[in-house]
């Protein structure tokens, strides 16, 4: 409900306005005013043009079934990233790729899944009254209790399930999952992540951390001779690892990991916790056989696409320095059923073209120049951001940070990772919220430790000031992340315009303060 004001409110406004038209000289309100037309008053007119409902009509679309998920690639992003530069076309912002057009071209393998395959466990008949034996097939549901791998190779393996824990095998810690236990032809069942959290030790864990990535626990699978993996990650969709032939794998949820401890004279969650608080591993044989059959297709000549676009800064010395907003463009494409991807990541981008939007209407225009960069390949190892990082379009030396956006369409609270690491460049949308915008925001500090796998990350790698800006609050009863639910339906309009109206406020700041009030060159508070 709207708060109504009463009489009294109104009398008592009505008589402070006289007292001070009284008593402020009218020459000063109007030097105030003519002051103001001359700078806030020419943005704030484009800020408030800034629409929820184009930025909303932008989420839907790249959502739609017309761009298959956006996976790096394919038809369906390439598709995604046309959109995009024809809507830059119209608005006048200049290309920044490649040979002067928008894109930005590098190497990227990817797999399509052609089918929803199959997780099952073989169970065993034995009812010799009835001279019954046998076995019968529990089937898995697909999303709710497995996924497709998203690199799996095609075809079919079925064979013994061997927990190996985390899957790890790190001699110079003292730890390996495959030691004693033999999972040649077999399929393992194996944790994400490692058993070593950084809130114990960060240094020690920095050890652990190149253990944890996808890719290290699937090929050190393979090299101990396995020829399935069901992985627990999820259930969700997940790109980001590699393609071995003849490798078959699923993620798999919490039902499917109770089924096979079920009998062992173990439990999941005791055995877990013995891991971890001992770092001693307790891989062992469940007896339990499982099928895993996807079928797929691998696209090793795979290219993909950075998406590149400038507003070109008005300063003569300033416009060579660089302000970055990214956010990746592509999701994970179908497993094959849509993935829309909306929250993650097309309502970035949708931001991030209303931003670029209103740059290009304001009269008053930024002296750094800054880029908007579409990243691609995010979700399969975040090679966009990585690759533009070893082939920079512009100097990044004279790179003052990156904005980063993921996922900030579902909710209502804005948090930006890294916003104490950096308050000089988090400060300005700081006070756009305070000045503007009025949303719950918070800010930490980042050590880049837990979080790797983002985009941000790869920019306070190579130590340029990065923020990753994400939005929460939204509940619901099932999840959303790289599954098929991730449809508009669950985005918030009212964000995408405050984010939008945000950043655009804070970047101008950004764009235009003097160089002593920015430190470009933070990247020892990293």
């Amino acid at each position: 409900m709207k708060y109504r004001p009463g009489k009294s409110y109104y009398l008592r406004g009505g008589l402070l306005l006289l007292l001070f038209l009284y008593l402020v000289p009218a020459s000063g309100l109007l030097s105030a005013q003519n002051q103001s037309s001359r700078g806030e008053d020419r943005w704030l007119k484009v800020f408030h043009q800034i629409s929820s409902q184009s930025l909303f009509d932008w989420v839907k679309e790249l959502s739609s079934e017309k761009y298959q998920g956006r996976l790096t690639g394919t038809a369906g992003f390439n598709q995604a990233a046309d959109l995009v530069s024809s809507l830059l076309v119209s608005w006048g912002v200049k290309p920044a790729g490649d040979h002067g057009t928008y894109l930005q071209a590098f190497p990227n393998p990817y797999t399509l899944v052609l089918d929803r395959g199959e997780v099952s466990l073989h169970l065993p008949v034995y009812a010799p009254g009835l001279k019954i034996s046998g076995e019968i097939k529990k089937y898995y549901r697909y999303e709710d209790e497995y996924f497709p791998g998203g690199t799996s190779a095609s075809g079919e393996v079925t064979a013994e399930v061997v927990y190996v824990g985390f899957g790890i095998t790190a001699p110079e810690l003292g730890y390996d999952d495959y030691k004693g236990i033999d999972v040649r032809g077999k399929i393992v069942l194996m944790e994400s992540e490692v058993p070593f959290g950084p809130d114990k030790d960060p240094e020690i864990f920095k050890k652990w951390r190149p253990y944890s990535f996808h890719q290290y626990k699937l090929q050190n699978a393979a090299a101990h001779g396995a020829k399935g993996l069901l992985y627990y990650y999820g259930p969700i969709v997940n790109p980001n690892n590699d393609y071995i032939e003849g490798f078959i794998y699923s993620h798999i949820g919490r039902s499917v990991v109770d089924d096979i401890f079920a009998g062992s004279g173990k439990t999941y969650q005791e055995t877990v916790v013995t891991i971890k608080k001992t770092l001693k591993p307790q891989s062992f044989k469940t007896g339990k056989v499982f099928t895993i059959k996807n079928k797929t297709e691998h696209h090793p000549e795979g290219l993909g696409y950075n998406l590149l676009a400038k507003v070109e800064g008005q300063d003569p010395v300033l416009k060579d320095e660089i302000i970055i907003i990214g956010g990746h463009l592509d999701h994970v494409g179908s497993c094959p059923d849509l993935m829309p991807g909306a929250n993650d990541n097309a309502s970035a981008v949708a931001v991030m073209l209303g931003v670029a939007q209103a740059l290009m209407k304001c009269e008053v225009k930024p002296k750094r120049t800054v880029l908007f960069a579409f990243f691609g390949a995010e979700e399969q190892g975040v090679k966009g951001s990585e690759f533009y990082l070893e082939h920079p379009m512009f100097d990044l030396n004279k790179t003052v940070g990156l904005i980063n956006m993921d996922g900030v369409g579902s909710g209502d609270r804005i948090f930006v990772l890294a916003g104490k690491n950096f308050p000089w460049l988090y400060g300005p949308l700081e006070k756009a919220n305070t000045s503007y915008i009025h949303r719950q925001m918070a800010a930490n500090y980042w050590n880049n430790l837990t979080r790797p796998r983002l985009d941000a990350a790869r920019f306070a790698d190579k130590n340029i000031p990065a923020l990753s800006l994400s939005v929460s609050g939204l509940e619901l009863p099932y999840p959303t992340y790289h599954n098929t639910r991730d449809d508009p339906s669950i985005i918030n309009p009212e964000i995408l315009e405050d984010l939008a109206r945000l950043l655009f406020v804070g970047v101008m700041e950004l764009a235009t303060v003097s160089p002593e009030k920015l430190r470009p060159q933070a990247g020892a508070d990293n």
